[in-house]
């Protein structure tokens, strides 16, 4: 063969659609795995990427068919390079501080509204004349329960359509909703419309978590979580403060206007921040190359190959498959929303304790709640030092990381602290002779432990399932919202039938039952999440898609390497060529 000829055959090598080829970073799920976990037969033919150096995004938004992977030719694959700006881990750190103060801020909105109505409880039962104070407590659980489905909801249209979008037009639909609130002339009214309310204000729960990992690398994820996590974990603190005065001094109504006001500073920060979701750059970014290049086979690993419906399909079924089928999922579950119930009782106990038996002002009340926010901060400052308790664990085999069980032995620690502040609490709080100072202070054990619990827990569930982190926590996220929610219901009747001392005392005991989840954990994990086929089929799939990339590199160096030689003028015959580099 001459040259031309051999040119003509092997110069443009991209432009040969063989599947052996491939190099696009994707690899086949585990059917069997699909089958088991009864996900929707669109997912039997489905593909995901392994794990990039990027965030890890959900299963969904990695879906493409088979067919449409194995013509797609690995060089026209668009990606970060390394130093590139537009790249959200590329970005300033300033910008990322930003970034990360505005959707913390925007949190802890949300967050607030959830707990400041509890101060306002008796002045809407004497508002609209109702003797049950557990249908006015509804509010609150109806706004948890909202807070749960829209996330179930939102994260998905996020994965689809990114981050900033969801969030801004969300927020708006917040704020919109605080006001039929605010002119409330009933209480179903207040109940629907507060429900409504945190449907949408769940984009800031159920996506910010998703922002951060966007934008900081591994390496510094714990901190950044951290760091956003001062909103979301204070927003139930700072409501009854903000609540309580607000409520004494210009009414009920006026808590709504003032979460009004904040909401509008924090819509505002959502429409002026970037988009950092990796796959709707990456699509964007390739849509971009094939207008400027008029080239159509331009294309990024996140392209949507599945209907929005068939989306939504996967993202609402596979968190409660999880829920109920992994072990891991289903204990921790059962632990964090244990914690996370007993918290928001606290909500309701608090103003029984000290409005009723110590008779302080409405105002006053919130400020009980002091304690449980410094025992919050406290947590979070001490980050860097309990990230380096974490690292002083052994690498996981085969990577230079802790293995997930290291954060557990934080929450170990955190499951004794959340049952020694509440009994400190329950016999300190009554009688009105012993200082008030005293049952406050409780609640700095009491708040570390639950912040600890919320971050290390959460860290654990992220850590262990990767790819399918998203659907792991809106899971949780679902039992979380559902006990937090109806737990406060039962707060006024226990605590007037057992009174102060033992209903605390009640609590501790369920939190002390628990305490043996986080430790058997710590100690059997690993051999647990190896006994997962979810975790077991994502980790093969992963090996596979990282072999699949080897060969793949390989045979194009090998064209490459061919593709030099002809235009050296070597001039190989196909005979040759294919026997020489085994092509």
């Amino acid at each position: 063969m001459d040259v031309p000829e051999a040119q003509k055959w092997i110069s443009h090598p991209s432009q040969r659609q063989d599947s052996s080829t491939d190099t696009s970073p994707s690899s086949s799920i585990s059917e069997n795995a699909d089958a088991q976990y009864g996900v929707p037969s669109a997912l039997s033919q489905t593909v995901t990427p392994q794990i990039s150096r990027m965030s890890h995004p959900p299963l969904s938004t990695r879906v493409t068919t088979r067919e449409s992977v194995m013509t797609r030719d690995p060089s026209f694959e668009v990606d970060w390079e390394d130093d590139d700006p537009n790249n959200p881990r590329n970005w300033p750190t300033w910008y990322k501080g930003i970034i990360i103060f505005a959707i913390s801020f925007s949190t802890l909105v949300v967050i607030l509204y959830s707990t400041s109505y509890t101060s306002g409880i008796y002045a809407l039962q004497e508002e609209f004349n109702v003797s049950s104070e557990a249908i006015v407590t509804l509010g609150v659980t109806t706004y948890l329960l909202g807070l749960a489905v829209g996330s179930l909801i939102l994260a998905p249209i996020s994965e689809t359509y990114g981050r900033k979008p969801v969030y801004a037009v969300a927020m708006i639909i917040f704020c919109v909703l605080l006001i039929p609130c605010a002119q409330a002339t009933s209480m179903a009214e207040i109940i629907a419309v507060r429900f409504l309310g945190a449907v949408a204000g769940s984009s800031m729960v159920a996506n910010a978590p998703g922002t951060v990992g966007d934008i900081v690398s591994d390496e510094y994820r714990a901190l950044a979580f951290s760091m956003w996590s001062i909103g979301p974990l204070n927003g139930p603190v700072v409501g009854p403060v903000i609540g309580g005065f607000v409520t004494e001094y210009l009414g009920w109504r006026w808590a709504n206007w003032i979460v009004l006001i904040l909401g509008g500073i924090a819509t505002a920060l959502m429409w002026i921040i970037k988009e950092t979701y990796s796959p709707t750059l990456l699509q964007k970014k390739a849509r971009l190359r094939r207008k400027e290049t008029g080239e159509e086979r331009y294309w990024s690993r996140y392209d949507q190959r599945l209907s929005f419906i068939g989306l939504m399909k996967v993202n609402l079924s596979r968190p409660f498959i999880m829920a109920v089928k992994e072990p891991i999922c289903i204990f921790w579950n059962f632990y964090i929303a244990t914690i996370y119930g007993i918290l928001y009782l606290c909500f309701v106990a608090y103003p029984i304790v000290f409005q009723g038996s110590r008779h302080w002002t409405l105002g006053s009340s919130g400020l009980a709640f002091i304690g449980i926010g410094i025992g919050s901060m406290l947590s979070i400052c001490f980050e860097p030092l309990i990230r380096r308790m974490i690292n002083l664990h052994a690498p996981e085999p085969g990577t230079d990381r802790p293995p997930p069980e290291a954060s557990i032995s934080i929450v170990c620690i955190a499951a004794v602290l959340c049952p020694i502040g509440e009994l400190w609490f329950a016999w300190t709080c009554v009688p009105a002779s012993i200082h008030w100072a005293i049952p406050i202070a409780a609640g700095i054990p009491f708040g570390a432990g639950n912040t600890a619990v919320f971050i290390y827990a959460c860290n654990y569930l992220v850590h262990s399932y990767g790819i399918y982190a998203a659907s792991a926590m809106a899971g949780n996220s679902l039992v979380r919202s559902l006990l937090g929610g109806t737990l406060p219901l039962a707060g006024p009747a226990m605590y007037e039938a057992l009174g102060a001392n033992w209903a605390g005392t009640l609590l501790a005991g369920l939190e002390i039952l628990i305490i043996p989840i986080p430790f058997v954990f710590y100690r059997y994990g690993a051999k647990i999440r190896r006994r997962s086929a979810l975790i077991s089929s994502m980790r093969e799939d992963q090996e596979r898609g990282e072999r699949k990339r080897a060969r793949a590199k390989e045979k194009i160096g090998v064209e490459e390497k061919a593709k030099v030689q002809v235009e050296a003028g070597l001039g190989l015959s196909d005979a040759s060529f294919k026997k020489e580099y085994e092509v």
